[in-house]
């Protein structure tokens, strides 16, 4: 009885562990959100998180969404010939890019770019012993390094994913005109006429959850990073893989919310 029950309860432990983590982050969160609204605030810190997380983003951001729109293209233009359907290329590559790719893959992007950032810099600050000399300066720590970073994220991507959705499109375009043949006027005209608003907005507020995965896991596993140069890897390790696993589930649900219709 006991070989049968052992991997029921490896299961067990395992589904208990995962759901405490998920509190804790939620808990961690919900305290880094209410600071939003009282003071003191830090407009310093906050403005460099818009440049690092934003700016410094923008080139992987928009190569990996050029190349997309550009893949996206070929392979719709060879899927919809089976069909005789090729028209549908600029239609497919604007809805796809805007709905999923641009913010997906945006959030990837950033998430591997900024979560890892992050994180290894809180949890260098806490290896050093920095984050104890805040508490000893009566500063809060999770006032001044994580709510700013998660206020500056959520602000930022939205941007980055209508940036990237743009020139996701435009690779689409390059690709569809230079090389598949298409005729320029017909091709911003039907992805002008099939692109609805709600596919933008969607997108954009994909974006926004996005950054808040991004900033909260970069935050959270830089603060309960272990001591030494081990910790601070593993921190930086947990906080890509859990925004990376998060950007992706919230994707789902987000999509099933915007058009299970």
């Amino acid at each position: 009885m006991t070989v049968l029950t052992a991997p029921l309860g490896g299961i067990g432990r395992l589904t208990l562990a995962a759901l405490a983590s998920i509190g804790r982050i939620a808990l961690f969160g919900a305290r880094a959100v209410s600071h939003l609204v009282r003071p003191p605030f830090y407009p310093r810190e906050f403005l460099q998180a818009v440049l690092a997380i934003g700016w410094f983003s923008l080139p992987v951001v928009g190569l990996t969404a050029l190349f997309t729109g550009g893949a996206l293209a070929l392979q719709i233009y060879s899927g919809g010939s089976r069909f005789n359907a090729e028209s549908v290329v600029p239609s497919i590559v604007a809805i796809g890019m805007v709905r999923e790719l641009g913010p997906v893959l945006g959030g990837l992007m950033v998430a591997a770019r900024v979560a890892s950032s992050i994180a290894a810099e809180i949890g260098t600050m806490k290896v050093t012993e920095q984050i104890d000399a805040l508490v000893t300066l009566s500063t809060n720590p999770l006032k001044y390094l994580v709510t700013p970073r998660i206020l500056a994220a959520v602000l930022v991507m939205p941007v980055l994913v209508a940036v990237g959705d743009s020139i996701g499109i435009y690779g689409g375009y390059l690709v569809g005109v230079h090389q598949l043949g298409f005729n320029p006027t017909t091709y911003l005209k039907n992805t002008v006429d099939y692109l609805q608003s709600w596919d933008v907005v969607s997108g954009v507020i994909k974006g926004a959850v996005f950054g808040f995965i991004v900033a909260l896991m970069g935050c959270y596993h830089g603060m309960q990073s272990g001591r030494g140069a081990q910790g601070v890897g593993r921190a930086t390790k947990a906080a890509v893989q859990g925004a990376a696993v998060a950007i992706l589930a919230a994707n789902f649900l987000l999509t099933a919310m915007f058009f299970s219709q």
